[in-house]
Parts: C-alpha cells; structure tokens; sequence
C-alpha cells in the first residue's frame, strides 16, 4: 500500500496495526516466551545442541530473528507491546557469545548490524554498537564477519547486513558524520562491484547472489541490495546509480508470465513457520521486493 500503491498514510497506517493482531505477525508474537524472548535464547534456542546445526541446519527460531521478522513485516514500533517486548529483551536477553546484554551488541559485525536495525527500528539507542561498527570497517570500504580472525577483506553479506542497520539508525536518529560516511563507503564497496562481481576478474562472486531468497537471514543476493539502495533513496533522494544497472536488468529479466517473481531457494533449519510455498513458487515477498525495486528505478528520471 505505501511503496507500490502510494496510499495515504492513514490508510497503510491502519493496515499495518493489524500486523499485531492478525496473520504471520500475530503468529510470531504468540511464540514469544514471557520473558520477552523467543525459543529462550538471544542467537540459538536454550538447550540447543549443535549436532542439529550440523545435521539439519541452523535454527532461525531465537529472538534476534524473530525481531528481525517482526520488523520486516511492518510490527508498528511504537505499540505497548513493541515497547514491551524491547524492554524484556533488554533486561532478560543475553548473548550466546559470552553473556553480553543483547541491545549492548555482540562480536560479530552480521549480528550487530542486525541488532542495530531492530534495535533502530524498535527505538532503542544502539549508538554504542554502531560506533563499534564503524571503527570495524576494513580498508576496502565494507565489513567481514571474519575480521576478528584475520580476514582484511570485505564480504558481500557482513556488508549489507550493516548497511541496512546503519540505514535504519540513521532513519531514526539523523546519525552522525562517521556513520554516514560509513555508509557511503559500504555502499561503495557493492557499487564497485555491481552488487555481485569480483573486483579482480569481473566474474560472480558467488552464483547463488543472482538468485532469491527470503526470509535472507544473513544471506545475500542482489535483490536484497537493491532493495537496500531503494529504502535508502526513500531517506535521501538519491537517483539510482548507473552500477545497479546490471542487478535490475536481472531482476527484471526473472519476472514469470504471470507477473510474479520465484522463490529459488530457502534456507534450512528449524523455523516457527514457513511464509513462502517453496522454492520454485511464486513468492508474495520476493515479488514485493522486485516490484518497488523497478518502480523506484522506473520512475526515476
């Protein structure tokens, strides 16, 4: 209703309040535990074995990917229990790495950009974790969640994932100088690389980013950047780069007979439930996102 539609506020403002009561928002809300966590854990659920990591796949049912959903499905930020549930993760909820508080941040540069949208997005300052992250940025511009252990390059994903948390604090805040120039660098560095390329040979640097996934997680692909830059314009009124181009026309060239766009693949590992048919269906998220990708490039001049 707001990025495709142009409906008036009032109107995707009501819609967006039934996100608490009805549908996947509500559903999510009625696994949370009453400490105000999901699955009893910040990262992994309590008492989760490690085996079943390795087995079936990582679980996406603790708090910080619950909130991360509830933020993407549009929970209204400013509600009782929005602002309860904040509260409760603030006091109860502490990091599988070594117990830190979870609006404190972990160590990972993913995680942490992550925790800084949600925490962003839900009103909670997380200046003390965006600071952290911009002083983690590497050399070439962007992050990598292999820092602490030696990496000095950048990766496609740690970047975005940090991107979208620094977008999201300076929605809500203004940021401050270093945090935009820091993400003007890691807007850069995907730029540079037109969202997917090696910047030594030109070639993917990973098939799997030319092909969509959702819920993303931590994962990466080129629709997922594009409809970072697209949110980000949304901020700023910044046009389009030229270097984009090449992602669109792929996301473009993907669109079925019908109007929809597909889902290529999902993520294993235990989940409350699933919000896509499977891979190879239409998926209502993955064609949301395609959808005011090309409207914002296609209106612009």
């Amino acid at each position: 209703m707001r990025d495709l539609l142009g409906a008036p506020e009032a109107e995707w403002k009501a819609e967006r309040a039934k996100v608490e009561t009805e549908g996947w928002g509500a559903r999510l809300l009625a696994h949370q535990d009453e400490d105000g966590q999901w699955a009893g854990g910040a990262f992994v659920p309590r008492g989760f074995d490690y085996r079943e990591w390795q087995q079936v796949g990582q679980p996406w049912t603790a708090t910080t990917f619950a909130l991360s959903q509830l933020r993407e499905f549009g929970l209204d930020p400013v509600t009782d229990r929005a602002r309860r549930t904040v509260e409760l993760i603030g006091a109860n909820a502490r990091w599988d790495h070594a117990g830190q508080p979870y609006w404190e941040g972990e160590v990972e540069e993913c995680i942490n950009g992550r925790t800084v949208a949600d925490g962003a997005y839900f009103g909670v300052d997380v200046s003390s974790v965006v600071d952290r992250l911009v002083g983690e940025r590497l050399d070439d511009g962007g992050w990598n969640c292999e820092r602490a252990n030696g990496s000095s390059r950048s990766s496609f994903a740690s970047t975005i994932n940090v991107l979208e948390g620094l977008l999201e604090y300076e929605r809500a805040t203004g940021g401050t100088p270093e945090s935009r120039d820091a993400r003007a660098s890691g807007e850069e560095y995907l730029l540079q690389r037109h969202l997917f390329r090696r910047l030594t040979t030109g070639e993917p640097a990973d098939e799997r980013f030319l092909t969509f996934l959702h819920p993303n997680r931590w994962r990466y692909d080129i629709l997922r950047a594009l409809d970072y830059f697209r949110s980000a314009a949304a901020l700023t009124g910044a046009a389009p780069d030229r270097r984009l181009g090449e992602a669109v026309d792929r996301v473009r060239s993907r669109r079925r007979p019908d109007g929809t766009w597909p889902l290529d693949w999902s993520l294993p590992g235990r989940v409350w439930f699933d919000v896509d048919d499977g891979p190879g269906r239409p998926s209502r998220w993955v064609t949301l996102r395609a959808m005011r990708v090309l409207k914002w490039c296609d209106q612009t001049p």
